[in-house]
């Protein structure tokens, strides 16, 4: 059975004041491929629609109708491979005037632009993927997984570890016992690293000067709904991470890769204590650390024993331990540490092992837990995506999941940036010991990209 899609009766100007949908039919083609826009289409945006287009099997392939980006240099090269898709700057003009030829919406923008991006669709009844880390602050996230349910839309985040068969492994280990009490998580990540060709840099002066904008760039548009600033060359294309206003540092950014095996296994929900438990000197507030050390702390969630977690990020690491039958540690890494085994991945679960011996490694993969979890398509979250819509099921990271992990990955991006320890209220959505963190929490969005203030 086919999913249904929603499509709005009123245009797209209107979408934050709510609207009035009634169901429709997909309008795909008689061959049931997806008509689909692309929000962000150079870069990390190439990676998501390149999925779905030129497959050696016709099945894989969808239409890309619209292409929406604020860079024509950036866009450049989806322009030239796709030049009968719309083109765009602004994904709410794109909406008003195509809203009934589109079925689906990949939003590929820098991190601060992923709500008002994802809301306009999905209010419109599009199906959404989003890159990670799926939002800016822990309100957008919570938003997001409402809309989601409010809109019957399917939805996905497009972490790609959560596609793995690694991931699955981890899962089906830690719940067939051979891990134990799991009480400990260590990660660490050896990013980030500052350079023109890098995804941080440092300017030469903080604020960094004013410069004229290209002529290729629409800058208001880029800012979209963070407060104005003006243009430097240091924020675009790729080191937009380095300003907490605009990304989420490294560890937004790679906590939904390293981070997603042991939350999704262990169950972890939200933390009640976060702390930085050390950082490096910054000149702003607002400007992301060489490194840091961020620990969450986690009750216990039924018959599963707290958890500490630590993530030592710029190529800080943990002290290796004789247990873990290991020469060194890796440049990135997670290890679970149980009172029966303990677990590694790299900074993805796609490549799982046990810290044992190699002889007794080599005798448990001849005879390895079952497989429970149902595999689906290996690191391409896309086209499981796509998938789901076709056949009205649910991707493993949908907007149910992948809030939460984003939330918890969240918390620690707060108390590393303010260099401090937080008392996380979940249910409330409130730090307790610091009210004015709370401001962070929910963030203000300019005129024109507000929108979920009813949901």
């Amino acid at each position: 059975m086919k999913p249904t899609r929603r499509d709005f009766l009123k245009s797209a100007s209107v979408l934050s004041a709510g609207a009035f949908f009634i169901p429709n039919l997909m309008s795909c083609s008689p061959s049931n491929r997806l008509n689909i826009a692309v929000i962000g289409v150079g870069g990390q945006g190439m990676a998501n629609w390149s999925k779905l287009i030129n497959q050696k099997d016709p099945k894989w392939n969808e239409n890309i109708v619209a292409l929406c980006d604020v860079d024509d240099k950036r866009a450049a090269e989806a322009f030239r491979v796709m030049p009968n898709a719309k083109r765009f700057k602004d994904y709410r003009v794109m909406f008003d005037q195509m809203h009934k030829e589109i079925d689906a919406v990949m939003v590929c923008t820098p991190d601060h632009s992923h709500f008002p991006a994802a809301m306009a669709a999905m209010q419109l009844g599009k199906h959404v993927i989003v890159e990670k880390p799926l939002a800016h602050n822990i309100w957008q996230l919570r938003t997001l997984q409402k809309a989601a349910k409010q809109y019957g839309v399917i939805t996905q985040m497009a972490n790609q570890g959560h596609a793995t068969n690694g991931i699955r492994l981890v899962k089906e280990w830690y719940d067939a016992g051979l891990l134990g009490n799991v009480t400990e998580v260590i990660a660490w990540f050896d990013g980030p690293d500052f350079g023109p060709n890098k995804y941080f840099n440092k300017p030469e002066s903080f604020p960094p000067a004013e410069q004229p904008v290209p002529d290729y760039l629409d800058w208001n548009l880029w800012v979209g709904p963070a407060a104005f600033r003006p243009y430097n060359e240091i924020y675009v294309p790729k080191t937009w991470r380095s300003w907490f206003d605009f990304g989420n540092g490294e560890l937004g950014d790679w906590c939904c890769h390293t981070l997603d095996a042991p939350f999704w296994s262990l169950d972890l929900g939200m933390p009640s204590v976060v702390e930085a438990e050390f950082k490096s000197p910054v000149p702003d507030t607002g400007f992301v650390s060489d490194q840091a050390i961020i620990r969450w702390d986690f009750p216990a969630r039924g018959n599963k024993t707290p958890v500490t977690m630590r993530w030592y990020e710029g190529k800080l690491k943990p002290e290796n331990r004789p247990e873990w039958n290991m020469e060194k540690l890796p440049g990135s890494g997670m290890i679970m540490v149980g009172d029966k085994q303990c677990l590694m991945t790299g900074g993805r679960p796609n490549e799982p092992r046990l810290l044992m011996k190699d002889d007794e490694w080599n005798e448990f993969l001849k005879n390895p837990p079952a497989q429970t979890i149902p595999r689906t398509f290996e690191e391409n979250p896309q086209r499981e995506w796509v998938e789901a819509i076709k056949n009205n099921t649910v991707c493993g990271s949908n907007f149910d999941y992948a809030t939460k992990l984003v939330e918890m990955s969240l918390t620690g991006v707060l108390a590393q940036r303010f260099n401090t320890r937080i008392e996380y209220d979940a249910a409330n959505m409130k730090v307790t010991n610091h009210s004015e963190l709370d401001a962070y929490i929910k963030e203000p969005m300019r005129d024109g990209f507000s929108y979920g203030e009813n949901l």
